[in-house]
């Protein structure tokens, strides 16, 4: 269970690193996000929601990461996500909703990563 986790956290990492770079190519281009841009958040949403439930089943199971900051690293993506969500929404993001999304891809990628690493860490 624990390489399921750890396979899935590489998935994560990758997801979020799409987005970010995404959003970045799209906004230099002055582009609309299009459809797969929409479909690829959706993704990246349930990989990380299955990622958090993998990992509260290992705790329940006895498994215990190396360090707190795990945890941490390992459900802040999701808070960003609901972040990314209620700034979405506000008018200012109107006409360009992706942008918080590329945002919040960017932070959490960077959690993700830092989750992994500290996850990948042997004591």
């Amino acid at each position: 269970m624990p390489d399921v986790h750890a396979v899935v956290g590489f998935l994560v990492v990758a997801l979020f690193a799409m987005g970010w770079v995404w959003g970045l190519v799209i906004w230099i281009a002055k582009r609309d996000a299009g459809t797969w841009f929409w479909r690829w958040l959706a993704a990246a949403q349930i990989v990380a929601v299955l990622q958090a439930l993998l990992g509260v089943v290992l705790l329940v199971l006895g498994y215990r990461p190396n360090t707190w900051l795990h945890l941490v690293y390992g459900f802040g993506p999701l808070v960003v996500l609901v972040i990314g969500h209620g700034y979405a929404r506000q008018p200012r993001f109107a006409p360009r909703p992706w942008v918080p999304f590329a945002w919040a891809a960017f932070f959490n990628f960077g959690l993700t990563l830092r989750a992994l690493m500290t996850g990948l860490l042997k004591s």
